[in-house]
């Protein structure tokens, strides 16, 4: 089982390719990095694999059977099995909500009740921030509330777009060190995007480049023992 996106050509309105025939898989239970330069395409490819963006040529598959279309378009029971993690989570949240609001938004496709107080200790949130909204806590704590909020969805795959590209260096450890341990316990395919190889080295099993419009893949072994980039 993977998520994949297979020769995936991509871009957005009025603008060439992005990405060319590049293809990605993430593997149930697995971790794969993605990194590459600004503009190689990382967060186009994060965007098609989150089914937000349709690929131009080539397609996604969830455990082998292809996507057709994106956002509400897809059924909920399809969008429900991918969850992705924004760069900025302020820019991912509405700042007019409070953060146990936040956590509790995928109840409209998951169709069941979401126990926030339990999803927000297993992140890491004490009771009394629920209440707050955005502005009133820091970049980190808002970002665990995001990270509730995809495993409120219980996703069989989890996008991660510089996911900690705004945190400092503790709060970045801590942030990964979540994902990962979620990962481990829930059996979610990860896709870790960053610039920082030595974080993706660290935690992937497998670290593709997008370069040239396309990806080839390293593992980390490789990658440590080449010092490839």
């Amino acid at each position: 089982m993977s998520l994949d996106a297979v020769a995936v050509t991509a871009g957005y309105r009025g603008t060439s390719d992005v990405l060319t025939e590049s293809s990605l898989s993430i593997p149930a239970g697995g971790l794969v990095g993605l990194a590459g330069p600004s503009g190689s395409g990382k967060s186009t490819m994060a965007r098609v694999l989150a089914l937000l963006l349709a690929p131009r040529a080539g397609e996604v598959t969830i455990d082998g059977t292809v996507v057709v279309g994106t956002g509400y378009a897809v059924p909920s029971s399809v969008r429900r099995q991918i969850a992705m993690l924004f760069q900025s989570p302020r820019a991912a949240t509405d700042p007019r909500m409070t953060l146990r609001a936040i956590i509790g938004q995928p109840a409209d496709i998951v169709r069941r009740p979401i126990v926030v107080e339990e999803l927000a200790e297993r992140v890491g949130l004490t009771p009394d921030l629920l209440g707050r909204r955005p502005h009133q806590v820091s970049d980190g704590q808002l970002q665990r509330a995001c990270i509730a909020r995809a495993l409120a969805q219980q996703p069989k795959y989890l996008v991660c777009d510089e996911a900690t590209a705004m945190l400092d260096a503790a709060t970045t450890a801590s942030i990964m060190r979540l994902v990962q341990d979620e990962a481990r316990e829930a059996g979610m395919g990860v896709l870790m995007i960053s610039h920082d190889t030595e974080l993706l080295d660290a935690l992937c099993a497998r670290v593709s480049v997008l370069g040239a419009q396309r990806t080839h893949s390293v593992s980390g072994a490789e990658n440590q023992s080449s010092g490839a980039t």
